[in-house]
């Protein structure tokens, strides 16, 4: 399962243990009673933690939204299930992520 020299099994398997570990994210902040997981914050969170909010924040901040808002599911937020909504968010974006870049691959090895 190797292509020019990369082993393709142990990479996917590094992938899907960082994806199982990801939950820590949310895990620990609640644990320590840190507040949310550090740089994920939003532009009022950023304006409650430094006081303001940067112009160039400010005025993209509303221009993307995640596919997954808050790496949830409604009604998943009860009950542990918040961890297993994570590691959906997290095997879908691996999967947005890898299917984006063999498409690339493979338009860019064409030219």
């Amino acid at each position: 399962m190797t292509k020019e020299g990369i082993n393709y099994r142990k990479l996917w398997i590094w992938i899907a243990v960082l994806i199982v570990l990801a939950p820590l994210g949310l895990l620990l902040p609640r644990l320590f009673k840190s507040g949310g997981a550090w740089g994920e914050w939003g532009a009022d969170e950023l304006k409650d933690i430094a006081g303001y909010v940067p112009a160039g924040l400010k005025r993209i901040s509303e221009l993307w939204t995640a596919p997954i808002k808050d790496y949830a599911f409604t009604g998943w937020d009860k009950g542990g299930k918040s961890y297993v909504a994570y590691i959906v968010s997290g095997i879908v974006g691996v999967a947005m992520v890898a299917a984006v870049s063999y498409v690339l691959g493979k338009i860019l090895k064409k030219k």
